[in-house]
């Protein structure tokens, strides 16, 4: 009963938050339904492409989620339900929402151009250039983290390659998940090219996702891990730089259904296990202010990540949804509305590891695989006791098939901005640019210079590219929420519903970043002979460098935002 309590709570409170607050950042911003957005002024059949609402919701949300709402919350349990509840709700409605809302509606005003953009227009070119690295290092981070998530999820050690009947649960995982290319093709082909409406493509989208999980349930694919690594990184590179109808955009939009078929399982499982008692609710509200992953604050804001608050979610939002928004009163839904349901996913996650919480945090810490732990939670609410389970395999399917939609946009959002690094005021695109500065924008030299790093660190432990992970995609939330509430002064618009959420995250994520250049060189400083290895092994360097970058270069933007705040309230 205290998991239908918990999700009942949470629902009703998100929901007000989307139709009170907001409501009324719409209102205060000024959306406009009669201003044309980009997708028209700037359409090119590759980037700019007006997609109907109810697709490009699926792009965006698809996006958005990918393994974080799962990955954050249940690694944050640790603390106990009541502090991941409070965040993903508080966090969601006035941090996140607020982020993901502003980011969309700026950048529909700024012709669909990033965050880098906006911020030039308001606080200077020099900011942009600084902003523009730190997201660039940032995406290195998602594409890691989201490569080792899918790679492990898909991989299985037993030495087998192709084909496979009876397939094991990751071997099915993989088969679906190629299927899902191959139907995203076809159906943006039928939609594009072929002018077949919405709808009955969507109900012909549907069936090939039923036909792709029988297929898959009864023949997988395997590969090993370095296999899918690879396998990854040329498809990610290849749907960067392909139009967004091909794959981009239907991948997403079909794979929404997959997500929302999970979150409606999952919800189903918390009914039915409040009226049968199939699992108990076992994870205390609150267990202690210091954890495995650190003290309460800032940990926990860092931790829960895309469930609560992700600065990822600022570039996909200015990066390719923005491009794609055929109306500017569908940001609110889209952007304000899509963070809500993402946040519901994270109470979901919270309460499925609630349900097997003494088998996966032990002694304080978390144990496992999140996506696992959330799988055998939900599959415990309908009385299965083990993995070997349609409804197991399909909530990890749901899994790896939004981190693949995550790493698609991702890696088209590195091409978007590393190009952008190199071009000079006026110049629209590489073709503009000369000498070095035209090789260097040339799309195709930065998207394989950005999934070459990102895959490779995506050899790392996922726990070492997480928390790191975790610290930069906060920060970035922080510089994003500083850079459109200095845009929205800048243009004579209310932007003080700002203030607290930036100073927060800032904070919050500063600290963290801190106290992991501290806890490394602490640990190298005080390496005995049998410790040294690990205390000096590369994947630590990473880390401390990869923290006083990324914090060196955030104290620079939020100085220059300062000075911008200085001189608009003496305006």
């Amino acid at each position: 009963m205290t998991a239908l309590l918990i999700i009942i709570a949470a629902i009703v409170l998100l929901f007000a938050g989307y139709v009170g607050y907001g409501s009324w950042l719409a209102k205060q911003w000024g959306i406009d339904a009669t201003k044309k957005t980009p997708a028209f002024t700037k359409a090119d059949g590759v980037d700019y492409v007006a997609a109907k609402p109810a697709v490009l919701m699926g792009h965006h949300f698809s996006s958005i989620a990918g393994a974080g709402p799962i990955n954050g919350p249940i690694q944050a349990a640790v603390f106990g339900w009541v502090p991941v509840f409070l965040w993903c709700v508080v966090g969601g409605i006035f941090f996140g929402g607020l982020q993901d809302f502003g980011s969309l509606f700026a950048s529909a005003r700024h012709e669909g151009k990033s965050v880098g953009e906006i911020i030039r227009d308001s606080m200077g070119k020099t900011s942009k250039k600084l902003f523009i690295i730190f997201a660039l290092l940032v995406l290195i981070l998602v594409i890691a983290s989201f490569v080792n998530v899918v790679a492990g999820t898909f991989f299985t050690a037993d030495g087998s390659f192709g084909i496979v009947k009876n397939p094991t649960g990751s071997q099915t995982t993989a088969m679906i998940s190629l299927l899902f290319i191959v139907l995203a093709i076809i159906y943006g082909i039928l939609t594009n090219r072929c002018g077949i409406k919405t709808l009955p493509a969507t109900i012909l989208g549907i069936v090939g996702i039923v036909l792709a999980v029988a297929i898959g349930l009864n023949y997988g694919f395997a590969m090993s891990r370095t296999a899918w690594i690879v396998f990854i990184g040329a498809y990610i590179t290849i749907a960067s730089l392909v139009p967004v109808w091909i794959l981009l955009q239907p991948r997403d939009y079909l794979s929404s259904f997959l997500l929302y078929a999970m979150m409606a399982l999952a919800l189903a499982g918390i009914f039915v296990s409040a009226v049968t008692g199939n699992a108990t609710f076992e994870l205390p509200a609150f267990t202690s202010w210091h954890t495995s992953i650190g003290n309460l604050f800032p940990a926990l804001f860092i931790t829960v990540a895309c469930g609560a608050c992700s600065g990822f979610h600022s570039l996909i939002a200015t990066g390719t949804t923005s491009k794609q928004l055929d109306n500017e009163k569908n940001a609110k839904a889209i952007g304000y509305g899509s963070m809500l349901i993402e946040s519901a996913l994270g109470i979901i996650s919270l309460i499925a590891v609630g349900m097997v919480s003494k088998t996966f945090i032990v002694d304080g810490r978390f144990k496992g695989a999140p996506p696992v732990a959330f799988a055998t939670g939900i599959a415990k609410m309908f009385g299965f006791a083990d993995q070997n389970n349609a409804i197991y395999a399909l909530l990890t399917l749901a899994v790896s098939v939004f981190a693949l939609t995550s790493l698609d946009t991702g890696t088209r959002l590195s091409r978007f901005m590393f190009t952008e690094f190199f071009l000079k005021d006026g110049e629209e695109s590489y073709k503009d640019a000369t000498g070095v500065r035209k090789v260097l924008a040339f799309p195709l030299f930065g998207t394989l210079l950005m999934v070459a790093i990102g895959c490779i660190l995506g050899g790392l432990s996922l726990a070492q590219i997480w928390g790191l992970f975790g610290s930069a995609n906060q920060l970035l939330a922080g510089i994003a929420l500083m850079a459109v509430a200095a845009w929205l002064g800048e243009v004579g618009k209310n932007n003080k519903m700002f203030i607290v959420p930036t100073v927060f995250m800032l904070a919050a994520t500063l600290s963290q970043l801190v106290l992991t250049v501290i806890g490394k060189i602490s640990a190298m400083a005080n390496a005995t002979a049998e410790t040294r290895a690990a205390a000096f092994h590369w994947g630590n360097w990473f880390q401390l460098f990869f923290a006083a970058a990324m914090a060196v270069l955030a104290v620079f933007l939020v100085i220059e935002g300062v000075k911008t705040f200085k001189k608009q309230s003496q305006k």
